[in-house]
């Protein structure tokens, strides 16, 4: 056998700011419940257009959205801690979208992908809700019309960020309940 002249080096990952020592470790509590969100989202697809089949391709196996622990879908809103609203959203459907936002327990994340869920997209008519950030708040924005699985992929990312920076005592902050009285949600 000839000899392996090409190995690539394996580096070692540090491990988290925490107390350690053999055979244990010790973080805070804030951190390693953050971690345990970031990675066990569960989302709850609101999709209505184009955007949703972007959301389908992001969810089979070339893509496999599963890798970054947001693989069990909930088609509850009681289940749910991202609401991930995907196309066109008519007026008429606006007091349903947050009907299913209220029902969702805190912590709760709202993801908007495309342009119509953003911004009403192309169609600047009467009937079309020109973004959803109108009735209710939302965390990240995913451009595109629409956006590729990439895309979407890069927003739950942003989403998995907030979820493990964010604090136990935002949700029960006065900005934050100042931010939800603006959209007249207790």
């Amino acid at each position: 056998m000839g000899k392996v002249t090409n190995r690539s080096k394996l580096e070692i990952a540090k491990a988290p700011a925490g107390l350690e020592g053999p055979g244990f470790f010790a973080g805070k509590l804030e951190d390693l419940v953050g971690l345990a969100r970031k990675n066990s989202l569960w989302p709850l697809p609101f999709a209505t257009s184009c955007c949703g089949i972007e959301f389908m391709a992001t969810m089979a196996s070339h893509y496999d959205l599963g890798r970054f622990g947001a693989e069990r879908l909930s088609f509850s809103p009681r289940q749910a801690d991202m609401l991930m609203v995907m196309g066109t959203i008519a007026k008429k459907m606006g007091p349903i979208l947050r009907q299913v936002y209220e029902q969702m327990a805190e912590p709760r994340w709202v993801l908007s992908v495309g342009a119509c869920a953003s911004s009403g997209g192309i169609f600047d008519t009467y009937s079309v809700l020109q973004g959803i950030d109108r009735i209710i708040p939302v965390d990240v924005y995913v451009p595109g019309c629409p956006p590729r699985p990439e895309q979407i992929i890069e927003g739950i990312l942003k989403i998995q960020e907030l979820t493990q920076n964010e604090s136990f005592r935002r949700r029960n902050s006065e900005e934050y309940k100042k931010m939800l009285n603006s959209y007249g949600i207790e």
